[in-house]
């Protein structure tokens, strides 16, 4: 588990840049939140995860280390119990296109969208 040489949290990009020494990757905060490695989205045994959906707008406040093998990030939804491993952001930067093409698929077999208003009307008047 090799540390990232940096990262840096762009807010105004909603995006995370995560460097290894042989790498780099941008993720988005929606992917990051939606892929949290926390209990309440991974669950606490196989099959126990849950699909979370309207994430679009979703922001890091800011990010912090957890000892010398992760990051903890705080999102502007108030999730903030996800711990980020090395390893972790590694794999969700290798991956990005493979889960987030699976994610959009569950979002769609489960009626679910990205942006928290297109599950609700709304009457403005």
């Amino acid at each position: 588990m090799k540390a990232p040489k940096k990262i840096h949290l762009n807010r105004a990009a909603k995006t995370l840049q995560v460097t290894f020494a042989d790498a780099e990757y941008s993720l988005p905060a929606e992917y990051l939140r939606v892929f949290s490695p926390s209990a309440e989205v991974r669950g606490h045994g196989p099959g126990e995860g849950v699909l979370v959906s309207g994430k679009m707008h979703v922001g890091i406040e800011h990010a912090e280390a957890s000892g010398r093998y992760a990051v903890r990030l705080v999102f502007d939804d108030g999730h903030d119990t996800g711990i980020y491993t090395w390893d972790y952001l590694r794999e969700l930067g290798e991956n990005f296109t493979g889960n987030w093409n699976d994610y959009l698929e569950r979002l769609r077999r489960a009626g679910q969208g990205r942006d928290p208003d297109e599950s609700a009307v709304k009457f403005i008047g």
